[in-house]
């Protein structure tokens, strides 16, 4: 769990970077720089020898969707919604990882979902007022389109390497950033007003620290963190960023938010998660013990 808790701050400063600092940057450009600076720093490390083949395009295709239209969308939203309510409507990913996670293993576990549940309902809290404005529905379903994208992307990474304890998640990470560059670079390829594009210190700067640090080494230890929790758990930490990213907002961004708001939808979240360990350790031991009978 510790490598998802690192990510969520890390991703904490992703919203008012993305919003402070490359305001008017083309979106598929930001998406394919971003994610191609993290393949830069992964690629050097695959190892295919033992890779086959078919396990290879699977993991281009995850990035593909995972890293490549996740960020397509999720860089589109900022043009119509503010960090905010960027943030706020990533409140549904919980719900798409349980949901496609139990449709994957074709059953139905309650304690995902309403831990899940519990985790969303925390989140709306912190950012429960004034999310209705303008454009609003545009940049929702932008926002959706890319929790959808992330969620699949998780689940998926997740069964691909069940069963595969010898193949390294840093030996074949580099296919999934490569997929996603391809995804986002062909997108940036065809849509780029590249005529138009005029780069600034402030925007390099912020893609190479969100290429490296937030891209590279953020989504490296996210699916690291993916693969070795239960999807309950890994569903709550989706959530988690949202009010880290209201405090960081606070802190350092100085944005505007209600304090009382964000202290009691973060302890409902904190709730959550405590809970959902609690039960599902609780669950094994009850296992254990049927077993041992």
């Amino acid at each position: 769990m510790l490598a998802l808790l690192v990510v969520s701050l890390l991703w904490a400063f992703s919203f008012g970077l993305m919003k402070g600092n490359l305001v008017g940057v083309d979106a598929n450009f930001i998406a394919a720089v971003r994610i191609g600076i993290a393949s830069l720093v992964f690629l050097p490390f695959l190892k295919l020898k033992n890779v086959p083949r078919l396990l290879a395009l699977q993991l281009m295709g995850i990035g593909a969707l995972q890293f490549g239209v996740m960020y397509i969308a999720y860089n589109f939203s900022f043009k119509f919604l503010s960090a905010y309510e960027v943030a706020l409507f990533t409140i549904f990913t919980p719900i798409y990882v349980t949901i496609l996670n139990d449709a994957l293993t074709r059953r139905f576990r309650q304690l995902n979902l309403w831990t899940a549940l519990l985790a969303v309902i925390g989140t709306a809290v912190v950012v429960m007022n004034g999310w209705v404005e303008n454009q609003v529905l545009t940049g929702f379903l932008l926002v959706q389109i890319s929790n959808l994208a992330f969620a699949a992307g998780q689940v998926a990474y997740r069964k691909v390497m069940v069963g595969k304890p010898e193949v390294k998640d840093q030996s074949v990470f580099g296919l999934l950033y490569l997929g996603g560059f391809l995804a986002a670079g062909l997108s940036s390829a065809v849509f780029t007003p590249f005529d138009q594009l005029a780069l600034t210190a402030k925007h390099i700067y912020t893609l190479v620290y969100l290429g490296l640090v937030a891209s590279g080494l953020g989504f490296f230890l996210w699916n690291f963190g993916a693969r070795r929790v239960e999807a309950g758990t890994l569903a709550i930490f989706n959530d988690l960023k949202i009010p880290l990213s209201i405090t960081v907002s606070l802190v350092f961004f100085r944005e505007q938010a209600n304090l009382v708001n964000l202290v009691l939808g973060g302890a409902i979240v904190l709730a959550a998660l405590v809970g959902h360990e609690w039960a599902l350790r609780r669950q094994n031991r009850s296992a254990e013990v049927s077993l041992a009978e």
